[in-house]
C-alpha cells in the first residue's frame, strides 16, 4: 500500500515536470516565431526603475525611525 503511494507520487511528479517543460517550449516557440508584444511590454516594465509611492513610503519610514531614535536618546 505504501509503495503504491510512493509510485503514484513519483508518477505525478514526472507528469508535472513534463507538462511544465511543454509549456515552456510552447512559450519559447511562440516568442521566437511571432509578434511578442507581451515580451516587449515586460522588458519595458522591468527596465524602468521603481518610482513613485514606494520611494515616498520608504522615505517616510526612514524619517519615523530617525524620530524614534532621537526620542529614545532623549529619555
Amino acid at each position: 500500500m505504501e509503495s503504491n503511494r510512493i509510485l503514484l507520487g513519483a508518477l505525478l511528479f514526472i507528469v508535472l515536470i513534463v507538462a511544465i517543460n511543454f509549456a515552456m517550449f510552447a512559450i519559447a516557440r511562440g516568442a521566437a516565431k511571432g509578434d511578442s508584444r507581451w515580451m516587449s511590454s515586460l522588458r519595458d516594465t522591468l527596465s524602468k526603475p521603481m518610482e513613485g509611492s514606494s520611494s515616498k513610503s520608504m522615505d517616510e519610514l526612514r524619517r519615523q525611525i530617525e524620530a524614534l531614535k532621537e526620542q529614545e536618546k532623549k529619555e
